[in-house]
């Protein structure tokens, strides 16, 4: 464990002007604190924090972020209170300690609701200020140094998988690959032990064929053809790390001797012109592997990262990867937004880099459950990227496998709302085209435009895909407030007498919804019955009871011919008989008789069943027929729906939307009404409507 003076050394040889006396208070305070609690490893809890605040001296962070990293565990684990902190220490480190255990106060039923959960309060907190993602990477990182000290197995998994899943793409989202590489491996040894143990094995053996150290040979080697052509470099090497060679192998379906990239060289020069002369230098000496060079220089990553990749066949005939960058570019590629906020921020956290956690955060307002943030959150760490530019040039950074849809919303909400088409590269294309790598993509609008559902067919990043199902969420709401003000209106006609001022509002309480909008879903979701609404406008007008479950009313008892008097039976609800139709009664052994229409397709299943011809009773009157409606997606369809049926005198007791595409919705239907007559009427008016498609009974 750091000594006091020794932490203090570190910080102020990188920063001579670092406020000692915070960094004293903040070691003497934690340790008082921590008192005599201690580690699974045995270890005095206090050597924690220390190790996680010596992690960021190695990143030249501030001493507020330092103090920050010694006090991180005091509020959660300790009788120390936030206003303790922000007495002692100052607003700026109260306000990142409780950032940072926030993170830690998890309560959550499932996996994937935990991880959700641990995420949101991840970016809430960070938006705020980008140390304390550093603080919290840093104490993850320690922790998972001394997992193996836990002597839970199921707990050791379970902090692998979440380190895994959520804080190895988190630093790699921000450009700290060593945090990123050293997290995954540390997890994928705790998670799959044996393809690990199998792996460094390999790797242990590849390196010294040959004789020798094998890295150690071709690096000199290509630090000499640099020397002799005038760019001073240095140069190192080493193997890819056991998970990104396991998971190549496992996404390429090789072998680990098929992998042709184990090993992996660096290459730092002076200046930005330096690199693109080693490039050439090393293109000229060895054959470069197509399709494996990157120029991350002239167009960084979304993270800030620059360098340029690329792969060559080496003079021992095996396949490098081979990184060249500048020192400035290299300290922004092992530190990612560490460094940059050590050298450019100075307190500020507005930096063009954390973008995506706006659109991050922006998407924590819009989803519905846990699994759908941890669906776009993921989305948004773990694709590739690929670059697209606006007519003026301005560069946009996307997911691959990204279209205009995802482009525009990246662009601006109302420019994804009222997306039409785009053109890209000049032509006129649809917006599910996928965009390629240097597209120039121009997106047509139109005012009258609104996002389409089956836009989430195709939109892969998160912030478009949440625009959309919000738009989608809000129209389903409005249609069904429009069709229940329709059926409303309906129940209102057959009541005995006129309503009076207040009766609307007594039905609400009655009813225990809370205001005339949520009154008029529950009515068109058929969550309230007519009979129900009925009775809490008008009490008594049913002789029913509003607090019970009231079915709907047949307009008369139904008789059948052909049954013995007294005999159940009941109307099937596959082919929905009504009077007017032919039916057949169905006999099975301890079931009442089951009425179906003649040409219903379940009577095809009735080996084990006797059939028994039946006709409608001279006073049947009124059945439940299903109706298969297609409309066109336009605004107040299904209030034109409600009012022509209501025009023919029948109830609608059920709808539901069964299928969903951009031009049209088909929705199933379930009528009350008279006869297979009636039926027909209303079939026909349905089909003259210009808005419907098709009417067709199910």
């Amino acid at each position: 464990m750091l000594r006091q003076y020794e932490l203090i050394d570190r910080v102020l040889d990188y920063d001579p002007q670092a406020d000692e006396a915070l960094l004293n208070r903040a070691y003497v305070f934690s340790m008082k604190a921590h008192g005599s609690q201690l580690r699974a490893s045995g270890d005095p809890y206090f050597s924690h924090p220390i190790e996680v605040a010596g992690i960021l001296t190695d990143l030249h962070l501030d001493a507020e972020t330092i103090a920050t990293a010694i006090l991180h565990d005091t509020i959660e684990d300790t009788v120390a209170t936030p206003d303790e902190i922000q007495r002692m220490f100052g607003d700026n480190v109260a306000r990142m300690v409780d950032g940072v255990t926030k993170l830690s106060k998890i309560e959550a039923q499932s996996e994937s609701e935990r991880a959700a959960e641990n995420l949101r309060k991840f970016l809430l907190a960070m938006s705020d200020d980008i140390r304390v993602l550093l603080v919290k990477l840093a104490d993850r990182l320690h922790n998972m140094r001394t997992l193996h000290h836990i002597g839970s197995e199921e707990k050791r998994r379970r902090i692998a998988r979440e380190t895994m899943d959520i804080y190895a793409p988190l630093a790699e989202r921000i450009g700290m690959y060593e945090f990123m590489k050293e997290m995954q491996t540390l997890a994928f040894r705790e998670l799959e032990p044996a393809a690990y143990d199998s792996i460094t094995r390999r790797l242990d053996a590849l390196k010294t064929e040959g004789g020798g150290d094998r890295i150690a040979r071709i690096g000199s080697g290509i630090r000499l053809l640099l020397s002799r052509n005038g760019i001073e470099a240095e140069v190192s090497g080493r193997e890819k790390h056991p998970y990104s060679i396991w998971k190549k192998m496992a996404e390429r379906h090789i072998s680990f001797e098929q992998l042709s990239d184990i090993m992996a060289f660096r290459v730092i020069v002076r200046s930005t012109e330096d690199c693109y002369k080693a490039l050439g230098t090393i293109h000229q000496r060895w054959p470069m592997v197509p399709g494996r060079f990157k120029d991350y220089i002239s167009t960084p990553k979304r993270n800030g990262y620059r360098s340029l990749h690329t792969a060559v066949i080496q003079a021992e005939n095996m396949r490098v990867e081979i990184q060249i960058r500048s020192e400035d570019m290299h300290a922004q590629a092992e530190y990612g937004l560490a460094a940059h906020w050590a050298y450019k921020q100075a307190g500020k956290a507005a930096d063009p880099h954390v973008g995506w956690i706006r659109d991050l955060v922006e998407i924590l307002e819009t989803a519905d459950s846990p699994e759908e943030l941890l669906e776009h959150t993921r989305m948004a760490m773990y694709q590739d990227r690929i670059f697209a530019f606006t007519p003026k040039g301005e560069l946009i950074q996307l997911p691959k496998g990204a279209t205009p849809v995802d482009f525009a919303y990246d662009v601006h909400t109302d420019l994804g709302d009222q997306a039409v088409g785009a053109k890209i590269n000049g032509r006129v294309v649809p917006l599910r085209t996928v965009i390629e790598n240097g597209d120039q993509v121009q997106i047509l609008r139109s005012k009258a435009q609104t996002p389409q559902p089956a836009w989430l067919n195709f939109a892969i990043t998160g912030k478009a895909r949440a625009a959309i199902r919000r738009y989608v969420r809000h129209k389903e709401r409005d249609e069904r407030q429009a069709l229940g003000r329709k059926l409303y209106d309906e129940i209102v006609s057959r009541l005995p007498a006129q309503l009076g001022a207040r009766a609307l509002d007594q039905a609400l309480k009655r009813l225990k919804i809370t205001d005339e909008a949520a009154l008029m879903e529950a009515i068109a979701q058929q969550t309230v019955t007519d009979a129900q609404v009925m009775e809490a406008l008008m009490p008594g007008s049913t002789g029913g009871d509003v607090g019970g479950d009231v079915a709907p009313q047949q307009k008369s008892a139904i008789s059948i011919k052909g049954l013995t008097p007294g005999v159940a039976f009941a109307l099937a609800s596959c082919c929905h008989p009504v009077p007017g139709d032919r039916i057949v009664g169905v006999r099975r052994p301890g079931h009442d008789i089951q009425v179906h229409a003649i040409d219903c397709s379940a009577l095809v299943d009735g080996s084990d069943a006797d059939w028994v011809d039946l006709g409608w009773g001279d006073k049947a009157d009124g059945g439940v027929a299903r109706l298969s409606i297609v409309v066109r997606n336009e605004p107040g369809v299904l209030g034109v729906v409600a009012g022509i049926i209501g025009a023919h005198k029948a109830n609608i007791v059920n709808l539901r939307l069964d299928n969903r595409d951009t031009g049209f919705h088909t929705n199933i239907v379930d009528l009350e009404v008279h006869d297979a007559a009636h039926l027909m009427r209303i079939l026909a008016a349905l089909r003259a409507a210009e808005v419907v498609s098709s009417a067709e009974r199910v």
